[in-house]
Order: structure tokens, then C-alpha cells, then sequence
């Protein structure tokens, strides 16, 4: 009779800790839409460049 090992499924990461900012790093304020990956802090900088436009 032999003993059965339980197989330890590996973790994907998910959840905010997983993500960071393709620029500075951080893990807080990540904006995801449109696959930009940037804190507010860094898309605020590079906005622009980016061809966004601010209104008013």
C-alpha cells in the first residue's frame, strides 16, 4: 500500500500586490484601463505625450 502525497497547486498572482507601475514600481493607484499599467502619479506626468487631453 502506498501513500498518497498531496500535490501543492502552484499560486498565480492575483490582487493588487501583484500589479505595479511600469515606471516608478509602486503597487497603490494603478490605473489598468486601455493597457496603460501606471500609477496616477506617472500617467499625470506623462499624459500628454500619451495623447491624452485635459478638459477644463
Amino acid at each position: 500500500m502506498t501513500a498518497k502525497k498531496n500535490k501543492s497547486k502552484s499560486k498565480k498572482k492575483v490582487g493588487k500586490g501583484s500589479r505595479t507601475c511600469r515606471r516608478c514600481g509602486t503597487h497603490q493607484a494603478i490605473i489598468r484601463r486601455y493597457g496603460l499599467n501606471m500609477c496616477r502619479r506617472c500617467f499625470r506626468e506623462t499624459a500628454e505625450k500619451l495623447g491624452f487631453k485635459k478638459y477644463s
